[in-house]
């Protein structure tokens, strides 16, 4: 009568093979988290508004301030809009004059407000200043027109063409616009942090030439 024995080398070949397989399971691990993790931390666009231009302008009507902005609405914000809520963003203007034996002398002071709105039935979105209204058929083309900004025109009898001026402009979101339950979280979050800051410059208006002068030339 024979015994059936099992080889003694049977379960190390089994301990090596599931050794193995454990070892090729755990390199598919790590080089999927390598590959989620460089799609996750692939660059992007930041989120918020930045100045990219200023200048101060003359015409016959006086001067103006203008600026154009980097505007990238966050995810929060932009579903926002697409879900019908508008946005009303704030371009404001300060021109100054520096006095050494007191405090800067205000020269112009003013703002804009720019509604921004999402219409889910024509799927156009619409820029709006006061009674003007332009419609877009896409939200680069309505962003673009959002960018750039004007001051309303400064009498040219305020500024002495033999003086220095600072010239100041921001672009904001104004946050009390929003629907009310929107506002209590725009206060805690950073979703609506959309503010590109004040942005000074010094200029003298002997260096700015007429706006007619510059086309005709």
């Amino acid at each position: 009568m024979t015994e059936d024995r099992t080889p003694p080398d049977m379960p190390l070949r089994a301990d090596r093979a599931i050794g193995s397989n454990f070892v090729r399971f755990k390199r598919c691990i790590f080089f999927a988290i390598c590959l989620l993790s460089s799609v996750f931390c692939l660059p992007a666009s930041a989120e918020g508004i930045a100045v990219n231009k200023t200048e101060m302008r003359l015409d016959e009507g006086g001067y103006q301030l203008s600026a154009r902005y980097d505007i990238n609405l966050t995810f929060v914000a932009q579903h926002a809009l697409t879900r019908g809520i508008p946005l009303y963003f704030v371009g404001e203007y300060l021109l100054t004059r520096s006095r050494w034996y007191w405090l800067d002398e205000e020269i112009f002071k003013g703002g804009q407000t720019v509604k921004l709105s999402y219409n889910m039935l024509t799927r156009q979105y619409r820029i709006s200043r006061g009674a003007l209204f332009q419609n877009f058929a896409s939200f680069d083309d309505a962003l673009n027109m959002l960018s750039r900004q004007s001051s309303a025109t400064i009498p040219a009898e305020l500024v002495n063409k033999d003086r220095s001026y600072t010239a100041a402009v921001r672009l904001r979101l104004d946050i009390e616009q929003l629907p009310l339950p929107l506002q209590v979280n725009a206060l805690t979050g950073k979703d609506w942090a959309l503010n590109s800051g004040w942005y000074r410059w010094e200029f003298s208006p002997a260096e700015i030439v007429l706006r007619g002068e510059v086309e005709a030339e």
